[in-house]
């Protein structure tokens, strides 16, 4: 498995930290190697550390409570600073109180976790921003390649596009196998992560509203919207679930919601977002006869891209058009726009004049899969090939 420095350069700083170290990210992201690459880097100055991964049954039985987690650190640390590294510790009754005790007693603590509810209120009440946390994503194309060429595998922008970035999918050397990977990873996360962590009584209506959601990657919505959608076939579905529904999503990091701003009213909108899913493979598993939707899974491979590089992003409303990106990292500004191509006369005009009236303060890029250079006097065009392999724009 590659070292995946862009993680670990970050982390590295807290090693000796009292700060509670969080990392969180769906599942199979790479959480738990990521975890061991740290204790393998510790390793090398102490042998003072515990490890207990919660998804094995062996080592939850070993402490399945708070005090029993504090109890098995004591009896089994050695004197001075004591690494601890706890995976998947969400489903341990009242971790939180285990983890504050634990820091306080010259450890050193890593927790992982597939769920935001990670980060409740009551833990950040309880710890009093005595933490730092980061979230793993799914391999982005420059790691691909780079894992691609240690399994001897050759991996292409397409197959990026349309299976996306989960690391274990490439031991797979099928497409059935492939298909086979995702689907039952999906399955783990909206059965055993949400339906039965929420005991979600509506389960046929959760499911649809599942459906239906990872099919909509790269769009605008809003709850009204999904809310119509669903109320033929459940009239007595509410908003309120709905709008709970889909928060479960973004708790299990599924899928992201970003913000629209308006450059009408000089303000973000507050009804109106636009859905991006961690990986694109939930857009093709949906796929009918092979017909991938490449269109929104490239916008979707962009933003996550653009993640990976630290930029802040928002949707552009330019007086109701929209530029996909508006983009801020360290002071600067960046429009984006994305199409999988402009080779059509309506798109090129359509994505183009998407910039219309806006002056040139802030630099504007359009990024599509085309060889030609479409770039203007005042649009920077990035193929899409290109783009992947910048560290920033």
């Amino acid at each position: 498995m590659i070292i995946r420095e862009k993680y670990l350069k970050v982390i590295r700083e807290f090693y000796d930290s009292d700060l509670i170290k969080v990392i969180t990210g769906i599942r199979r992201s790479g959480k738990s190697v990521i975890l061991e690459t740290i204790i393998n880097e510790i390793k090398e100055k102490t042998d003072n550390i515990i490890f207990l991964n919660f998804e094995k049954t062996t080592d939850f039985a070993k402490a399945s409570s708070a005090k029993e987690l504090v109890d098995y650190v004591k009896k089994n640390r050695k004197d001075g600073k004591c690494y601890c590294f706890f995976d998947e510790i969400q489903d341990i009754d009242d971790w939180q109180v285990a983890v504050k005790d634990l820091r306080l007693d010259n450890c050193s603590v890593f927790i992982t976790g597939s769920n935001s509810k990670l980060l409740s209120s009551e833990f950040l009440v309880l710890l009093s921003g005595r933490f730092v946390s980061f979230r793993i994503r799914p391999f982005i194309f420059k790691e691909i390649k780079k894992y691609a060429s240690e399994l001897g595998i050759d991996i292409n922008v397409t197959d990026y596009l349309i299976w996306g970035g989960f690391p274990g999918r490439f031991n797979n050397v099928t497409l059935e196998g492939t298909k086979a990977y995702l689907s039952d990873l999906e399955s783990t996360i909206v059965v055993n992560d949400l339906i039965k962590r929420y005991k979600i009584r509506k389960e046929v209506a959760f499911k649809k509203i599942v459906n239906y959601i990872l099919c909509s990657n790269s769009r605008i919505f809003s709850i009204r919207s999904i809310h119509k959608y669903m109320k033929n076939d459940f009239p007595e579905l509410s908003i309120m679930t709905v709008t709970k529904f889909i928060e479960y999503l973004k708790e299990a990091y599924i899928i992201d919601e970003i913000p629209q701003y308006s450059t009408k009213t000089k303000r973000e909108l507050q009804y109106y977002g636009k859905i991006y899913n961690s990986d694109v493979c939930f857009n093709s598993l949906r796929a009918n006869n092979n017909r991938y939707d490449l269109d929104h899974n490239l916008e979707n491979v962009v933003y996550n891209e653009l993640l990976y590089m630290g930029y802040e992003l928002k949707v552009f409303n330019n007086k109701g058009k929209e530029i996909d990106f508006l983009a801020n990292k360290n002071g600067k500004t960046y429009l984006i726009q994305v199409a999988y191509s402009v080779v059509d006369e309506k798109a090129y005009d359509r994505e183009f004049g998407a910039f219309a009236d806006l002056d040139n303060s802030n630099q504007k890029i359009l990024i599509t899969n085309d060889v030609v250079d479409y770039s203007s006097s005042t649009v920077r065009h990035i193929k899409l090939e290109d783009f992947l392999m910048l560290e920033e724009l």
